[in-house]
């Protein structure tokens, strides 16, 4: 098949869209799909067999990390230059948008996938009021799509209560090649320790530094932990005010890591610690698994798709202040546990591959281009 994606991020930033966004490319080239990519400029021509269209755009004011992209004559043209047979709009937005209108004036099957929780983010920068104003536009936005792809259960059932149609589970994936616990070294536990000494516990963040994020609620856990450090793996626009909330603890804020040394990281660590209740699922959380270590994440949104407590992970509840310390102390109390649980989250990692996460997409692509029309049954 020949499939146009129209994404709002791709290279050269990093999180979780692009991983999952890379991945995806990769193993539909590797299936024999020829894939064009519409994307703010920055990124290369072409990646892993697919062509690259970058488009002219801005940086966000309060998030230069995020760009803004118009569509523009130049993309309508590259589109029927290319005659896809499906179109798939990622996180539409600006350039997104511009995706859905060419999908329906040429009438292309139309998917749509939603992974960042947007209405969620509106409160952590002050304007949660237009939460049901995003909502709308989001409905208006992903109803035009014969199908709207969520990364976790619970991501799908809220979509579906707030009225977006036609909701499908795109399934989880992870690299379980590159992350993986043999990668543990002390090397790695010295560079993400910083100048603090190697004291009980290492405690590790990975992703974006910004409000949604909610890092700031580690620091409580710090305070009550006095010999445990923290690394804090990333960067983003927050990153001044966290030094500040972080300042006087045994925190080090390391900056990005990539490949084999966030591989490392995530194995070097004792725990793994993702505050977030913003999350549609939370890649890194997968990731942390993967390589062997334990983690402690909300116990909403997509989340628990992927942790179960006390089995491969522990859950806190986001409305109780003190129960991500309680947990952080549950999960390093008891050693012999710690070592269950890291066990156990790699065989979960293990489950899902990025090659079945793009199978059962290719099977919706294929169901949708077998069989456009407006009302679909789609089985995953």
């Amino acid at each position: 098949m020949k499939i146009a994606l129209f994404t709002e991020t791709f290279l050269p930033k990093v999180d979780g869209i692009v991983t999952r966004l890379t991945k995806t490319i990769e193993h539909l080239v590797v299936a024999g799909d020829e894939v064009l990519v519409f994307c703010p400029e920055g990124a290369p021509d072409h990646f892993m067999g697919a062509r690259v269209e970058g488009v002219p755009a801005i940086p966000l004011p309060m998030y230069p990390e995020l760009k803004l992209a118009l569509p523009s004559l130049a993309v309508s043209g590259a589109l029927d230059a290319f005659k896809p047979d499906l179109v798939h709009v990622v996180n539409p937005a600006v350039l997104g948008l511009g995706g859905i209108y060419m999908a329906r004036t040429r009438q292309l099957p139309l998917v749509a996938s939603y992974h960042t929780h947007l209405p969620k983010y509106l409160e952590h920068y002050g304007v949660g009021l237009l939460e049901p104003v995003l909502w709308e536009l989001l409905k208006a936005a992903h109803n035009q799509a014969q199908l709207n792809l969520c990364t976790s259960s619970a991501m799908v059932e809220e979509l579906s209560d707030r009225g977006i149609l036609h909701t499908a589970l795109w399934q989880r994936g992870v690299d379980t090649e590159l992350f993986r616990p043999q990668l543990r070294s002390e090397a790695m536990r010295r560079q993400l320790l910083g100048p603090h000494d190697d004291q009980n516990a290492l405690l590790l963040y990975v992703g974006r530094l910004s409000a949604e994020k909610q890092i700031e609620r580690i620091r409580p856990v710090l305070d009550a932990l006095p010999h445990a450090r923290l690394a804090l793996v990333g960067d983003g626009p927050h990153r001044q005010q966290l030094e500040k909330v972080f300042a006087g603890s045994a925190t080090h804020f390391v900056g990005y890591l990539g490949g084999e040394e966030l591989a490392a990281a995530y194995a070097s660590a004792d725990a793994f610690l993702f505050p977030s209740s913003t999350e549609t699922l939370g890649l890194v959380l997968l990731e942390a698994m993967a390589a062997g270590c334990p983690v402690v994440g909300a116990n909403r949104g997509g989340v628990p798709d992927i942790v179960t407590d006390g089995v491969n992970g522990c859950l806190y509840d986001p409305d109780q202040p003190s129960s991500l310390t309680e947990a952080t102390e549950r999960l390093l109390g008891n050693p012999n546990q710690r070592e269950t649980l890291r066990q156990a989250a790699r065989s979960e990692a293990e489950r899902w591959g990025w090659a079945g996460a793009t199978a059962q997409l290719r099977r919706f692509y294929q169901q949708l281009h077998n069989h456009h029309r407006p009302q679909l049954q789609l089985v995953a």
